[in-house]
């Protein structure tokens, strides 16, 4: 008698916890449908940081500081790259390409 009662409220839990309705279970499952609306598909689909990166990096070369373009002709300029080396190249390109006045 005392093991039939033991069997019978094993069964009363299991059938409860199987039987259990909750919010998850009225929904379906992820695999069931294979489409999901674009809200949930931004849950758990990070965007690429390396892209994000790379745009970052052409944005900054397009906008470049005026020293590093100054810099930049005076390297292709051959004798005004070495008085940079000695002088440095702020002191070269006003030496070099300073007096030149574009309008």
């Amino acid at each position: 008698m005392r093991t039939l009662i033991i069997l019978t409220l094993l069964a009363v839990l299991v059938v409860a916890a199987t039987c259990y309705v909750s919010i998850y279970s009225e929904q379906p499952f992820a695999f069931s449908d294979p489409f999901l609306n674009r809200r949930r598909a931004h849950d758990f689909i990070q965007a690429d940081t390396r892209l994000e990166a790379i745009a970052r990096e052409r944005i900054r070369e397009r906008n470049k500081a005026p020293q590093e373009r100054q810099r930049e002709i005076c390297e292709d300029y051959y004798p005004c790259e070495i008085y940079a080396y000695r002088h440095g190249y702020a002191a070269a390109y006003k030496h070099y390409f300073g007096r030149r006045r574009t309008e």
